[in-house]
């Protein structure tokens, strides 16, 4: 006989509740492997941390991870950022969409695995959480209409790239008004024409109090957005032209501040590629 699996309440659990695949939630987070620890960092994440702590779990169903070299760091702005001290922290990047609606259901799966797992063993403490929050999606800008993949394909399409992009309202009562600037007047000039097939928007949500004592509690809840450049080239080619303005750009609306703008490219799952290029 194995370990008990209390096996029928999964079966009872299947027959309630929404599941459809509209990335309702996201998990993203982006960490910084202590120096000298990078090559352990990247095994231990991909061998299982990637699979244990994220894709076996209820309702996370799509996922990918992302590099940042050191070119790529070198990129990034502003300078003073709100979210990584220093800008160039945080060198790999992992997100995950959740099923719209079950985020309650898998944040109590994700709290209880994870004390599994630290009681286990199995956390790879040399590392630190630069940037680490559950998202609630607000809206998709498409390039192409109907023309191309969906946001729920994305983690799954092979993009070349990805840059990250934290926008912080001007208080609470702007950020309403901050996402339909962008959503409607924004954006759709901006992929149009560009290597960029989409942008998926959030808004973060507060971890809870019995969140693991590693992960410092989500910042700018109520007045941030985060944003996801889904890129069909790599982010080195349209960097200048696409990315190098965008503090101007989001200032000149009145509505809010780029607190960061970091491009990333995919890892290679089971390689250690740009391990070595990480400083």
């Amino acid at each position: 006989m194995g370990e008990e699996t209390r096996s029928e309440t999964y079966a009872e659990l299947a027959s309630v509740g929404p599941y459809g695949v509209r990335p309702g939630h996201a998990l993203i987070t982006m960490v910084e492997p202590h120096p000298g620890h990078e090559h352990a960092y990247n095994r231990w994440y991909e061998d299982d941390h990637y699979y244990a702590g994220a894709m076996a779990m209820p309702w996370m169903y799509a996922g990918r991870r992302w590099v940042a070299t050191r070119d790529l760091q070198l990129l990034r702005r502003p300078e003073k950022s709100a979210v990584a001290q220093p800008v160039t922290a945080g060198c790999y990047l992992s997100t995950y969409w959740i099923t719209e609606g079950r985020y309650d259901d898998h944040m109590r799966w994700t709290v209880g695995i994870n004390k599994r797992l630290g009681r286990d063993g199995r956390v790879h403490q040399d590392r630190t959480h630069v940037f680490t929050a559950f998202q609630d999606h607000v809206a998709t800008v498409y390039r192409d209409g109907a023309g191309g993949p969906r946001d729920f394909h994305a983690l799954d399409h092979p993009y070349q790239g990805l840059v990250l992009e934290v926008i912080d309202a001007e208080g609470p009562e702007r950020r309403a008004e901050l996402l339909e600037w962008l959503r409607s007047h924004h954006l759709p000039g901006k992929l149009a024409q560009s290597p960029a097939a989409m942008v998926v928007l959030f808004r973060p949500t507060p971890l809870p109090g019995d969140r693991m004592s590693y992960v410092k509690q989500v910042e700018g809840v109520d007045d941030r957005l985060t944003l996801l450049w889904f890129l069909q080239s790599d982010p080195r080619a349209c960097w200048p032209e696409l990315f190098a303005g965008r503090e101007a750009e989001v200032a000149e609306s009145g509505l809010g501040r780029v607190e960061l703008v970091a491009p990333f490219v995919p890892t290679v799952p089971g390689t250690d590629l740009y391990v070595d290029q990480l400083r």
